[in-house]
């Protein structure tokens, strides 16, 4: 009997294969064994303990980092941070390391908090400082003028987190959703173009005469922003149109030649708008690429959204891939090691992007190291036998000093939980990488100097990741029930990306 039953699985997965439908990342994943649950429940129970310490027992409101060991808070927190506390204190309820009414309380406060607390056009400033909730017009670390903003990406992570909250605490899905009324994401919206734009300035302090709108919008689909668009579309204050006026790669001809590298792909048409499904090639691998290259913007949506399920043919394929080109660059282009490239504290100091150079669309490039090493594919000619848009570049000969952040580990899970675990497993065994309260922000896995830091961004995407392996991708659950995945599902599901192909 079990014979025929995997037999007919097997004949379903060629099927699906055959009309170019692979099965789920998710279904791909090895389950976890008993000792690798063990372990992240560890990882869970210390990561708590860094947002116990986070949080203004006032207020409610988390510090954007603290330092290890005097866990003194940074006087500055955002929407995103606060956010962060909020479905992390759901992750700790779901994993039994607090109890219901202990989060119904720390949730109840950090609403009631954030009810009081001042926004414009219903949107919440970009910085704040968690001890008194003031918006911040000095930056505290060094006393610098700061012009109040109101960042579309950052009001989208706090608002998915206000949905979950609604969907999942009956006893505070009034407060949540009385915050959340306001929050308009077609304030956002830039209609000549369809896409976001990245914020706005109240004080209309910027240099574009555009109303005080950034000079830029939000123009690449895989990128974190995106979570602002499929809330936007779930509450119908964006078109379902604009989701295909993003960019998957940008064009392919000279006059986008300034790009990472000439991509190949086609041309379809979703919903009536033409869209180039290009993709770039990286050792072998065909990739929609990020803006820059990091785990933390090709994946964290996929906390909340289960973008390979619905999108069999686009993010399905494309996510694994994405995980591959780290762990690719990681190990062997670049040597290190180890990998996982993303956004985080720099343990020379400061905070920086880091990322895989070829798999982001900015010619600046993320890089993967404390040098900067960047590479240059050049870009082709749009007509055979003609000089190069731009001419390609040496590939470097070798790579410096490399900076690996745990939560780019977690962030792979679904995807490749195995290689993750053990990534993180070296990082702890080989380097003074954990703590009391979880795993250090960064390592320098040349040197061994590691970013004593813990940050609530990074430490909610930890604590996200981990109740979803180890509870049936709990947030997900919360964060799509109705509208999202009414609205969102059937978008994703239609498009095909030639990523893979």
């Amino acid at each position: 009997m079990r014979r025929s039953i995997m037999s007919i699985l097997a004949l379903v997965i060629v099927a699906l294969l055959t009309v170019g439908i692979a099965p789920s990342a998710q279904a791909q994943n090895n389950s976890l064994n008993e000792q690798q649950r063990r372990v992240l429940a560890g990882y869970a129970a210390d990561t708590w303990k860094s947002f116990v310490a986070l949080a203004d027992p006032d207020t409610g409101l988390v510090a954007d980092n603290i330092a290890v060991p005097t866990l003194q808070r940074s006087g500055y927190t955002s929407p995103t941070n606060i956010g962060a506390y909020l479905w992390s204190t759901l992750a700790a309820r779901d994993l039994q390391l607090i109890t219901p009414a202990e989060a119904r309380e720390r949730i109840g406060q950090t609403l009631a908090t954030l009810a009081q607390m001042e926004r414009s056009h219903g949107l919440y400033f970009n910085w704040y400082d968690p001890a008194t909730t003031a918006k911040l017009t000095v930056w505290p670390p060094s006393g610098t003028p700061l012009h109040p903003f109101l960042s579309t990406v950052d009001n989208g992570w706090l608002a998915a987190a206000l949905m979950m909250v609604a969907n999942s605490v009956p006893q505070q899905r009034d407060a949540a959703n009385a915050i959340l009324a306001d929050m308009d994401f077609g304030f956002f919206y830039h209609a000549s173009n369809g896409l976001l734009y990245g914020g706005f300035w109240p004080e209309g302090t910027n240099e574009c005469n555009v109303g005080g709108y950034t000079c830029f919008d939000f123009g690449t689909l895989n990128t974190e922003p995106r979570i602002a668009s499929y809330i936007g579309i779930a509450r119908g204050q964006l078109p379902a149109t604009h989701y295909f006026k993003m960019w998957r790669t940008f064009p392919s001809t000279c006059d986008w030649g300034w790009q990472e590298m000439k991509p190949v792909g086609v041309t379809q048409s979703y919903l009536g708008v033409d869209v180039f499904e290009g993709h770039y090639t990286y050792r072998g691998m065909n990739i929609v690429p990020s803006w820059g290259g990091s785990m933390f913007e090709a994946l964290m949506v996929t906390l909340f959204v289960p973008e390979s399920e619905w999108g069999p043919r686009s993010w399905g394929v494309n996510h694994p891939l994405y995980v591959e080109a780290q762990i690719e660059h990681g190990l062997s282009e670049a040597g290190y090691g180890y990998w996982g490239f993303s956004p985080s504290n720099d343990p020379a100091g400061g905070y920086r992007e880091y990322g895989v150079d070829p798999i982001g669309l900015n010619p600046d490039g993320y890089t993967s190291d404390e040098e900067r090493t960047t590479v240059d594919y050049g870009f082709a000619a749009d007509t055979a036998g003609d000089p190069p848009c731009r001419p390609a570049q040496p590939l470097p000969s070798h790579y410096g000093q490399g900076v690996v952040t745990p939560h780019a580990s977690f962030l792979a899970l679904p995807f490749a939980s195995d290689a993750a675990l053990q990534n993180l497993a070296n990082l702890r065994s080989n380097f003074d990488a954990y703590g009391p309260l979880g795993f250090y922000d960064a390592v320098n896995v040349s040197t061994g100097a590691v970013s004593k830091y813990e940050l609530a961004l990074d430490q909610g995407m930890i604590m996200a990741a981990t109740v979803n392996a180890l509870r049936n991708e709990r947030l997900q659950d919360y964060f799509t029930r109705g509208a999202v995945e009414q609205n969102v599902r059937p978008l994703l599901k239609m498009e095909q990306f030639t990523a893979g192909q």
